[in-house]
C-alpha cells in the first residue's frame, strides 16, 4: 500500500503564490507528485482555508471561479472531517508516540490498526518511544 500524504494548506497556498517563488516551484512539484500517484489526502478545513486565501488574503489572488475550480478538483482526494473519533485518535497516538500532531493529520492515515505495535509505521516516519 502506499503512503497516503496529508497535504496541509501552506503547501496548497504556496503552489499558487508567485510571491515566493523557490516554494512555489517546490510545492507546484509536490503537488504533481500527489496527483500523479493519487496518494494526497486533506480536510474539509483545509480546502476552506485554500478557498479564503488565495481569493481574499493572497496578492494577487485567485479568481473566485478558478478557486472554486481547484477546490472542486481537490475534493477528489476524499477529504476527512473532523469528528469525535479522530480527536479521540489523534490523543491515543499522541499519548503513544510522545508527539503531538494536528488532528486533521491523523484522519488521513486511519488505515493503521487500532493497536499497532512499535513496528507500524506512523505518519512521516516517526518512530514510536519506547
Amino acid at each position: 500500500m502506499t503512503d497516503l500524504v496529508f497535504v496541509d494548506t501552506n503547501v496548497l497556498v504556496y503552489a499558487r503564490d508567485a510571491g515566493y517563488p523557490r516554494k512555489q516551484e517546490r510545492a507546484a512539484r509536490w503537488m504533481t507528485h500527489l496527483w500523479h500517484n493519487r496518494t494526497g489526502r486533506l480536510s474539509y478545513q483545509v480546502l476552506q482555508e485554500f478557498y479564503t486565501t488565495v481569493t481574499v488574503k493572497l496578492r494577487p489572488g485567485m479568481g473566485v471561479r478558478a478557486a472554486r475550480q481547484e477546490v472542486r478538483a481537490l475534493v477528489s482526494w476524499n477529504p476527512v472531517t473532523v469528528d469525535e473519533a479522530v480527536v479521540e485518535r489523534a490523543w491515543a497516538v499522541q499519548d503513544r508516540c510522545g508527539f503531538s500532531w494536528d488532528v486533521r493529520v491523523l484522519n488521513p492515515f486511519k488505515h493503521l490498526p487500532e493497536d499497532p505495535g512499535r513496528s507500524d509505521p506512523l505518519p512521516g516516519g516517526a518512530q514510536e518511544r519506547g
